[in-house]
């Protein structure tokens, strides 16, 4: 059994297995991060709380330098962690519990191999200004294989995901096309036209989006998922979660 429960943001409790992981931990409530001259503001809390989550035997951190994948009570939460599975960058900047899984490197916990894939938070080029981001897919036997994308604004990247992996049957797809002044017209995630080919590129047989609501830089939501998905026929792969909702796979 595979459980899936979404927390709100890029935030998600998943039950694989006899492991509990989680993504990208963000646990504060609404308000402003300055990031240099910008600030990104946080609209929502969480619908489940930390201790609400409980404890995890990793969290999945696709990367550590932006607060809408880790603010400050999910830092406190992944450095109370047993593990973090995260980049170099961030092994570097947390250290603690922070382990950093390199590009096709895999990790056993468990019986679960951890895989750390490629992720480009932004168009091509633009790796020196977004930072070093991951992804991550799940493995173990008797369960469905889980890709998690991170941060990924690039179909390429989910091509090099397809060719590698036998199969995906569960995709958990950041999505909502944010958006930054410093990157114009550019996504730093896959809007949801994106999303819905990335679903198909990886023929995944369900999909459950995050990261699409909740911050002010993301600029397509659940409406328009919604209709991507419908409009590329895969109506029937899509899993839009409530916050605090939850789904489950055999």
């Amino acid at each position: 059994m595979t459980r899936i429960r979404y927390v709100g943001g890029p935030t998600a409790l998943l039950e694989y297995g006899e492991v509990r992981l989680l993504t990208d931990p963000t646990f504060d409530g609404p308000g402003d991060y300055p990031i240099g001259t910008r600030k990104l503001a946080k609209t929502t809390g969480p619908a489940v709380t930390a201790a609400e989550v409980g404890a995890v035997d990793a969290v999945l951190l696709s990367h550590d330098h932006h607060p809408d994948n880790l603010d400050t009570a999910g830092r406190k939460y992944a450095l109370a962690a047993p593990l973090v599975l995260s980049t170099a960058s961030a092994r570097e900047r947390i250290g603690g519990p922070v382990r950093a899984l390199a590009n096709w490197e895999s990790y056993d916990l468990a019986g679960v191999r951890v895989t750390g894939v490629p992720a480009q938070h932004g168009p091509d080029g633009s790796e020196h200004l977004v930072g070093e981001v991951t992804g991550f897919v799940l493995e173990s036997e008797g369960q469905p294989t889980i890709y998690v994308s991170g941060d990924n604004a690039s179909l390429d990247v989910v091509r090099q995901i397809a060719d590698r992996f036998e199969r995906i049957d569960i995709a958990v797809l950041f999505a909502g096309g944010a958006q930054t002044p410093l990157l114009a017209d550019a996504y730093l995630t896959l809007p949801s036209d994106g999303a819905a080919e990335a679903a198909r590129i990886l023929n995944a047989r369900q999909v459950v989006p995050l990261h699409f609501e909740h911050w002010a830089h993301f600029t397509q939501g659940p409406d328009t998922l919604r209709s991507a998905f419908v409009q590329a026929g895969l109506a029937d792969r899509l899993h839009l979660l409530k916050p605090g909702d939850q789904v489950s796979f055999r």
